[in-house]
């Protein structure tokens, strides 16, 4: 097990150099640059920028340079002294704006996860089991909506409710008091406070299609006849499903985390922006609309580590649950 991780660890060093090489490549393939973004942006609200002033701000920013030569420079100080580089939008470096949003967006990703498989997990074993009962078609009916309705729109109704009848805020993840404070147990606390909110909401329109998986895995393993054969001896019918086909059919449940990290981040986007929640997608897709090419870059190489870590996560807990898997060999 332990030469098998450092061997998916050293994989992943070129792995995620091409990683940042795509991401760097992708990001400047649509026409002009961040300040040809940024005047196009002030010449919309009725204000003009010189070719000359433009031609001096390029070659400040290095932007005037070949892109190999840009990626280079963006790529050895990551390497050498842990640099992202500088955010051509808010020139501040990319560092101090990504730690943040993204440690609160792993807690929001995380905690969603986990609420997710303790939501999904029961309820699919629980109609996989009772298949063609009552609770059975009201889960179904309940994933089927679940599926349907975006997230977006949920977050939308949430907060209008919530609004209308209680007369609370519901977005973003800290009080006023705490938005800019410094991070103390008050501000944990606050922070949790507000936390359930964008989970329950990511992790409603995430569980509606895992429950329905887990359900199809479980019924799968039940009709087998490892499972018939079980049952003839007499073996009790509540360890028969969770000795053998709940553990079994957690193996493609399991798989799926290696993009279940990353897909919570991209997916719960728009449900952000939706919130007002400070977390990476918001700053990502500004990122992306501003060309801010180094904060770009360094979200989405943040975002392909995740679905790299998220992977060998993956592999190692299958191999955990099911002794069948061995990952030495």
């Amino acid at each position: 097990m332990l030469a098998y991780t450092l061997k998916r660890l050293l994989l992943s060093i070129p792995t995620l150099f091409v990683i940042s090489l795509l991401s760097f490549v992708l990001i400047q393939l649509p026409p002009g640059d961040f300040l040809s973004t940024y005047a196009a942006t002030l010449a919309s609200m009725g204000e003009q920028v010189s070719g000359d002033t433009l031609v001096l701000l390029r070659e400040a920013y290095g932007l005037d340079q070949p892109m190999y030569i840009q990626y280079l420079k963006w790529i050895g100080g990551i390497v050498l002294r842990g640099d992202f580089g500088l955010s051509l939008e808010w020139r501040q470096p990319v560092a101090s704006l990504i730690w943040e949003r993204m440690g609160l967006t792993i807690a929001l990703t995380l905690s969603t996860l986990v609420f997710t498989w303790l939501l999904a997990i029961p309820i699919g074993i629980y109609s996989a089991t009772n298949q063609y009962s009552l609770l059975d078609y009201v889960f179904t009916t309940i994933g089927f909506i679940g599926l349907g309705v975006p997230g977006f729109m949920l977050a939308l109704v949430v907060m209008w409710v919530s609004f209308s009848y209680f007369g609370a805020d519901v977005g973003g993840l800290f009080s006023d008091g705490y938005k800019n404070a410094p991070w103390s147990f008050g501000r944990v606390l606050d922070l949790l406070s507000h936390l359930w909110i964008p989970m329950a909401i990511l992790g409603m329109e995430g569980s509606a299609g895992l429950i329905r998986t887990m359900r199809a895995n479980v019924l799968d393993e039940l009709h087998k006849p490892y499972v018939t054969a079980a049952r003839a001896r007499g073996l009790d019918e509540t360890v028969l499903t969770y000795e053998y086909p709940v553990q079994v059919a957690l193996n493609p449940f399991i798989s799926t985390l290696g993009w279940a990290l990353p897909g919570l981040v991209n997916g719960g986007t728009i449900i952000s922006v939706t919130l007002s929640l400070p977390t990476a997608g918001p700053l990502l897709l500004r990122a992306l609309q501003s060309q801010d090419m180094y904060l770009a870059g360094a979200f989405i190489l943040l975002l392909g580590s995740l679905t790299i870590f998220g992977t060998l996560m993956s592999d190692l807990l299958l191999a955990w649950i099911d002794p069948r898997i061995r990952l030495d060999e």
